[in-house]
């Protein structure tokens, strides 16, 4: 079984910084990590290659430095690597990333299953992977916490719903995003470091992947942020002075003067 693992390399702290003029984020200087959702990903996929054999390849998409997450996806267990980095790349939205991943996955030729995390920390959307497999035009399965089956062209999962759980059969080639209940991904080896360490990752831009350049990064991002900021949080007190039954006519009124009674 040949799997497709999406990661996304995200910033390791939990406040950014936005380039005022572009309103995206800026990376210099800071710190990323494998988005925690696809480490998930990641882990499936490796055990599934464990189980039906087969390869796993880690894609991502960003800037020069994401060369790190896709190191570490390989002292993990993934075989291969590939980094898709271009200037035409910068500012894409949910859409633009996914066709972007897509036209890459299209030139790996051959796969059976694409994985990818539920969400990303920064989107925090969960579009890319239903996105990517319209553009596949595959099969898509959200919030998988088991896959049960994958053989003869079929695969049976069990996904998370509101109620508890449902249990989905798909055709091959397909793709699902999990959700973390799914597994605990592993620490890597030692062998896994030096594989890593060694390992050669290409990196594809626009012009190899033959991509239109009006359907990717700021170009093709079918919506634009406006403005970002931080919103301001106030806080403020009163005591109420009096006895305890003016008191309380004190609070209902407050209460009701802020529609909450």
């Amino acid at each position: 079984m040949n799997i497709v693992v999406c990661l996304k390399q995200v910033p390791g702290i939990t406040k950014v910084q936005i380039d005022p003029q572009t309103n995206t984020l800026i990376r210099q200087g800071v710190k990323g990590i494998i988005n925690p959702f696809d480490t998930y990903a990641l882990e499936e996929g490796v055990r599934l290659k464990e189980r039906y054999g087969g390869k796993v390849t880690a894609i991502s998409m960003g800037p020069p430095q994401a060369e790190e997450a896709l190191r570490e996806a390989i002292s993990v267990g993934a075989d291969e690597a590939v980094l898709l980095s271009d200037r035409a790349f910068a500012g894409a939205d949910t859409l633009a990333t996914a066709y972007t991943l897509a036209t890459a996955i299209q030139k790996l030729n051959q796969y059976h299953l694409v994985i990818c995390g539920r969400q990303t920390l920064d989107g925090d959307t969960g579009q890319v992977g239903p996105e990517l497999a319209e553009m596949l035009k595959i099969p898509f399965v959200a919030y998988v916490s088991k896959v049960e089956e994958a053989s003869d062209g079929v695969m049976r999962v069990r996904r998370m719903i509101e109620e508890g759980h449902e249990v989905i059969e798909t055709s091959l080639p397909a793709a699902i995003s999990v959700v973390k209940e799914i597994n605990t991904p592993r620490l890597p080896s030692l062998r896994g470091l030096s594989r890593a360490k060694s390992a050669v990752i290409p990196v594809w831009t626009a012009e190899e992947l033959g991509a239109d350049k009006d359907l990717v990064g700021l170009a093709g991002s079918a919506t634009k942020v406006v403005k970002v900021f931080f919103p301001q949080r106030v806080c403020r007190g009163e005591v109420l002075q009096g006895d305890p039954e003016s008191q309380v006519d004190a609070l209902l009124g407050k209460l009701g003067q802020a529609h909450i009674i």
